[in-house]
């Protein structure tokens, strides 16, 4: 029987990234991928014969500098393209607003000059929250009960970083952290275009709409991110995801992590309450004091390792940690460069959105309430051939789009019939802002939640793991008894976007995970 000091389960970024620092330590660690590639959501595929692209997560916002640092992804082929990308919210009548640099450092378009200052002064208070929040982001949450001295100091660091923020800042902060993203704009803006813009990005990923409580916060989750040190910047990396995934798994090999594809992970042993190895699907056992499971935490606990190695309360918060996915991936193969309303040639390489307003935004999450996807889907769109054209044939093109709402428990399920009237919506949609784009069209692709969560893991097709709400972040994510990664099972630890701080190719949740084990010298 192998034997090995630590098996990873998944190779993701956050397990790679795992178990590059835990076999920096000189750990032997192995790493088991069900499936035949590695990088878990960050990856580049084919979609239609000639046509790549990256088929969950398609921008980079918050790979964290710590992790960049830790495991020299610079030095092992990560590049993000030069430019930071533009925001480009499109108006059916060519009226667009840009958005340049991080979060709109300066907006171009017929932005009134009361909005403009209006939003300078919004900007400011949303990015240094997002700044306080960061650095709680980073941190190894404490745990609230029979907590030791380092949770106390964690604690009383959060809190000095808090009061650092001066007494008007810190009061705001109280003010508005619970508050929905609705209230917020409402407040301050007038423009439609910019509401949802805004709003979109607060939405994007969970079960919410623009006037769901939480919301305010995963807007600044997205802010805390950063990209070459401007925080809440935006880009596009050479290569797509896949090169991000080869980067992390560059990182591993050269720590000499062994990594093995299509070996699924059946169970997780356990001996005498101890985790003992796992149980591959092949039938082979592998022998490991520790193992660390970069999946979602139902499938981690519940099925690897089963409700009766478990506590019966501790088996029903797990039960209950939601995971609703309600993103749809579209993509769109062309024969040529596509032409939005009010965009030269020029302006096609960034992000755009398609987001009418929030009143518009909320319309279109309240169908998945009811089990039905939105007739008027709201759209982020980034075109990658722009920057990377060997994505395409010579003077095609691709479409890569993130379509709300798509639900994951759409009722009578997501049939052809079903999928193809949600496509429509989308091309409907694209028509108000691209005339004649049908005509260019090539190939199609259509991944729903059910898809995602089918072909990527991702539970309930959603891409943290589990949502992101004030219930289920830091020291209750998870669940508040796994907050430090360490499970109740003795050498069982999770470092995947179920736990700490969540989910986006962010990689800190390895980073955590592996410095916890090392901290808490569980393999020597």
């Amino acid at each position: 029987m192998r034997s090995f000091d630590i098996i990873v389960v998944g190779a993701g970024h956050n397990s790679l990234a795992c178990a590059a620092l835990l076999a920096k330590s000189k750990h032997r660690v192995l790493v088991l991928e069900a499936g035949p590639e590695i990088g878990g959501a960050a990856r580049t595929a084919e979609f239609a014969p000639g046509y790549k692209v990256s088929p969950v997560a398609h921008i980079v916002n918050q790979i964290d500098p710590a992790v960049i640092a830790a495991l020299d992804l610079g030095r092992h082929g990560l590049e993000l393209s030069p430019a930071i990308l533009p925001t480009t919210l499109l108006s059916p009548d060519g009226r667009n607003l840009v958005m340049r640099g991080g979060f709109g450092e300066t907006i171009d378009g017929d932005l009134s000059k009361a909005d403009l200052a209006a939003w300078r002064e919004l900007r400011a208070k949303l990015l240094k929250l997002a700044d306080t929040l960061g650095r709680m982001l980073s941190e190894t949450p404490p745990r609230l009960k029979n907590g030791q001295l380092a949770d106390w100091m964690t604690l009383g660091k959060l809190g000095l970083s808090i009061r650092g923020m001066g007494r008007e800042s810190m009061r705001e902060l109280l003010r508005m952290i619970l508050m929905n993203i609705a209230d917020v704009l409402e407040e301050e803006i007038e423009d439609n275009r910019l509401k949802g813009a805004l709003a979109f990005d607060a939405v994007l990923g969970n079960h919410f709409g623009p006037r769901s409580p939480n919301t305010l916060l995963t807007l600044l989750y997205r802010l805390a991110g950063q990209v070459a040190g401007v925080q809440s910047a935006i880009a596009v990396p050479n290569g797509g995801m896949g090169a991000i995934a080869k980067a992390f798994h560059a990182a591993a090999t050269a720590a000499s992590v062994t990594v093995e594809t299509n070996v699924k992970v059946h169970k997780i042993l356990i001996e005498d309450h101890c985790v003992a190895g796992v149980l591959t699907g092949s039938g082979e056992k592998i022998a490991a004091k520790l193992v660390v499971s970069g999946t979602d935490p139902h499938q981690t606990l519940l099925d690897l390792v089963g409700p009766r190695h478990l506590d019966t309360e501790f088996v029903r918060r797990v039960r209950n940690f939601r995971a609703r996915g309600n993103v749809a991936r579209v993509h769109i193969a062309l024969n040529g460069m596509p032409r939005f309303n009010g965009v030269d040639g020029k302006g096609m390489a960034g992000r755009f959105l398609v987001a009418p307003g929030i009143n518009a935004l909320e319309k279109a999450f309240d169908a998945s309430k009811y089990g039905r996807f939105s007739p008027n889907p709201a759209l982020e769109i980034v075109v990658p051939t722009v920057t990377d054209q060997s994505f395409a044939p010579a003077g095609h093109h691709v479409l890569s789009i993130n379509a709300i709402y798509a639900p994951y428990a759409l009722k009578g399920g997501w049939n052809e019939e079903q999928r193809a009237g949600f496509l429509e919506n989308v091309l409907a949609t694209l028509e108000t802002i691209s005339a004649g784009l049908r005509q260019q069209i090539v190939g199609t692709e259509i991944l729903t939640p059910a898809d995602l969560e089918a072909r990527y893991c991702l539970p309930g097709g959603h891409w943290h793991h589990g949502e992101l709400a004030v219930d289920q972040m830091f020291m209750l994510r998870p669940v508040p008894e796994t907050a430090q990664y360490e499970t109740p099972v003795k050498g069982l630890w999770l470092c995947g976007a179920g736990s700490h701080p969540g989910g986006g190719i962010r990689g800190l949740a390895g980073l955590n995970a592996a410095k916890r084990i090392l901290k808490q010298r569980v393999v020597w």
